[in-house]
């Protein structure tokens, strides 16, 4: 998150960073639960980058690595959801400008896609005769364009025009600005997440819009009379970086690029911090065979510099292992040369000891001078001057689109139909495609697999036994349960409770002994990744919850928390149906939460699963799309989902069998009306009547006190 060095920085803007570093330090201390869980996804993904590394490694030829960079370029834009259409003018506004030091600074803005504005500084050169180079400045993490003024004066002090833009969510583009507030309503920390996972309902990525507006920014540049469009640079150090990396990877016109504090590999990534941002971390990048170093592959042999500090949280051997492969995939094409590695001490984004070595090779392969260069320092005379809507905000200046408002326009040719099913005929055919879905959007894969179960000790109590078990449900998983086993002989009905609080606490809880003593084996089963302890619970990212590292971690590598806590019920279903004390007609599921959701995807892929209870979830993955803000949606994300089935279509695929919907919410966590469910859900409650079951789902209400309505 550190900025470029030569940044000249108020107060204020050092606070607020030194608040980004502690809140991302709070976010990267993760629960035992979660730290399980993590180092099971490090595992997989390690395992993916080591097998895109052997595969790599066997391109020995200019024509293989050809293929290679087409077959790399098709899977990003699919992972993303294609770019958008560049079409039509740009519509650039110009809000004034000011003079600097051999330099002066152009305020505009300009449209990446209609109504939907980029705000950018332009450092034109003050001396020299254009048509000049140009380079497109993407800042790191941080309050925005206004942290590259040091940057961006160097380079036009060197004859080169400078766009430095406002990334997405950052200085005056915030998704969710509110002007009582004068902040964001979700704080600027989450604001590219936040609109992430929106955008991953649908299939989409939000980095399709940070590459689009660099891409419309060069565009921009090229239509300048003062600018060649032929010698088109790009430089940014950490979120920057990426928003470099990626520019020069998918945009063929940037003629020379360095990405600082970014670039590193997977295999040294992922038992550190792990994935980061949103806007870095592509669903399924690295199960698709994709790493760092095709980033750098994608934009052999043009001209590329790989800026490392020693002690960066992006791994700094990591990076030493992308630029050994990139130079040998540079080799291919006779452009070793062409490819640098820039490398410096400290930490992330301490640029300051290689500030010169970075100058010199962008301005040297932008100007044709590959003389020295010497990194001076610059302060803008009033910071305020480089603020360019007269609100300071393109939404209430400018009325400018949110990303979210362009995921909900998007869905609308990009999301699944309801459908309402009116036979048995069209039932069946129904659920098979439903179960093939599930499994392969939300990466189920159980099929027959049991949990090792073993008993870690064991009491007897009133009219039943209370067992603590470990339940092995794959290398690597081992799920803590609480399984309470009447007296008697004979099979007996199972209920199976998945919580958000630890199983103790829900094995102690009225309706575990009401169940147990009514006959019922009651299990109490700790779901991956839970519990979240209170203060991890509060996280400053109200509107994010405390697993969207997790996720990002899961994504990355082809799973989803949904999925993989499915896997863990659909391996319980089999552990019970083999049972001889469990009455296989009778196995019902218990999910609290986004809980609830992972009950509803595995009784579609399950029939065993006779019953199922949700209390506490969401009605509708459409309400988190159509909703200003929503919260938590990154335990329940499932990139995609809404292309192929909804709620809805799971509460069918699980018909004839019984669901009661109990205190549903919507999708910021409150309340929905009883009669709303099924104003959300007709096709649900038309297709059970069709069929001749119209009682089959209830929607009920109950109180603190109130107990769960199993009969």
């Amino acid at each position: 998150m550190a900025l470029a060095a030569g940044t000249t920085l108020g107060r204020h803007t050092v606070l607020w960073l030194l608040f980004l570093g502690a809140a991302a330090a709070a976010q990267a201390q993760p629960t035992e639960a979660l730290q399980k869980l993590n180092s099971y996804l490090n595992g997989v993904g390690i395992a993916q980058a080591d097998r895109r590394a052997e595969a790599v490694s066997r391109i020995h030829t200019r024509e293989e690595a050809d293929r290679r960079q087409a077959e790399v370029r098709r899977k990003i834009l699919d992972r993303i959801g294609g770019l958008p259409e560049r079409s039509g003018p740009l519509s650039a506004k110009q809000f004034g400008s000011v003079a600097g030091d051999g330099f002066r600074i152009e305020n505009i803005a300009y449209q990446s896609l209609p109504d939907f504005y980029v705000t950018a500084n332009v450092y034109v050169p003050a001396s020299g005769r254009g048509p000049f180079p140009a380079i497109v400045i993407a800042p790191g993490h941080g309050p925005g364009k206004q942290s590259e003024y040091n940057w961006a004066a160097n380079f036009a002090r060197q004859g080169i025009v400078a766009l430095v833009i406002d990334p997405l969510g950052q200085g005056e583009r915030m998704q969710h600005y509110d002007p009582d507030l004068e902040n964001s309503k979700i704080e600027r920390l989450g604001e590219h997440e936040h609109a992430s996972l929106t955008a991953l309902l649908i299939g989409d990525h939000v980095s399709r819009y940070f590459i689009n507006d660099g891409m419309r920014g060069v565009d921009y540049l090229a239509a300048r009379a003062d600018v060649d469009p032929n010698r088109i640079g790009a430089f940014g150090c950490s979120g920057g970086g990426t928003i470099t990396a990626y520019l020069a990877a998918l945009d063929s016109r940037i003629r020379a690029a360095a990405s600082a504090c970014y670039i590193t590999s997977l295999k040294e990534l992922f038992p550190t911090q792990g994935p980061q941002d949103a806007e870095q971390t592509l669903p399924r990048f690295a199960a698709e065979g994709l790493d760092f170093a095709d980033w750098v592959e994608l934009a052999a042999p043009r001209p590329y510099a790989i800026v490392s500090t020693t002690q960066d949280m992006f791994p700094f051997a990591g990076a030493q292992q992308t630029y050994e492969e990139a130079s040998r995939f540079y080799g291919l094409y006779g452009a070793e040369g062409n490819l640098q590695w820039i490398t410096g001490p400290g930490g992330h984004g301490n640029l300051g000891p290689i500030s010169n070595q970075i100058l010199t090779f962008l301005a040297g392969q932008l100007t044709g001078d590959s003389s020295p260069r010497e990194f001076q320092q610059f302060r803008p005379n009033d910071a305020d001057d480089l603020t360019v809507t007269p609100t300071g905000q393109v939404s209430t200046s400018l009325n400018s689109r949110t990303v979210e408002a362009l995921t909900r326009e998007r869905a609308q040719g990009h999301t699944a139909p309801p459908q309402t099913i009116d036979s048995a005929g069209s039932l069946a055919r129904f659920q098979e495609r439903i179960r093939s879905e599930v499994r392969q959007t939300a990466a189920v894969a159980a099929q027959g697999e049991a949990p090792a179960v073993s008993v870690i000790n064991e009491q007897a109590l009133d009219g039943y036994r209370l067992e603590t078990l470990s339940l092995a449900t794959e290398p690597g998983i081992e799920l803590k349960a609480i399984e309470a086993r009447p007296e008697g002989a004979g099979r007996k009905p199972a209920m199976v409770l998945l919580d958000e609080v630890p199983v103790d606490r829900t094995a102690a809880s009225p309706d575990f002994s009401r169940l147990a003593k009514s006959g019922h084996i009651v299990i109490a089963l700790q779901s991956r990744g839970t519990p979240i302890d209170a203060q991890n619970g509060q996280s400053t990212q109200f509107a994010l919850g405390p697993y969207m590292a997790v996720n990002l971690r899961a994504i990355i590598v082809g799973k989803t928390l949904i999925g993989m806590r499915a896997d863990d019920v659909l391996r319980v279903v089999n552990w019970l149906a083999s049972r001889p004390d469990v009455d296989a007609s009778s196995i019902t599921f218990y999910g609290r939460g986004a809980l609830g959701l992972v009950a509803l995807h595995a009784a579609a892929l399950d029939g065993r699963i006779t019953r199922v209870i949700v209390e506490n979830s969401l009605v509708s993955y459409r309400m988190a799309l159509e909703a200003p803000l929503h919260r938590n949606l990154s335990e329940i994300t499932v990139p995609g989902i809404l292309k192929h089935y909804d709620v809805g279509d799971l509460l069918i695929a699980i018909a004839p069998r019984e669901v009661a919907i109990v205190n549903p919410v919507d999708a910021i966590g409150q309340p929905v009306r009883l009669s709303r469910v099924r104003e959300l859900l007709p096709a649900v409650f038309e297709s059970d009547a069709n069929l001749g079951h119209p009682a089959r789902i209830r929607v009920l209400r109950r109180g603190f006190r109130d107990p769960l309505p199993v009969e």
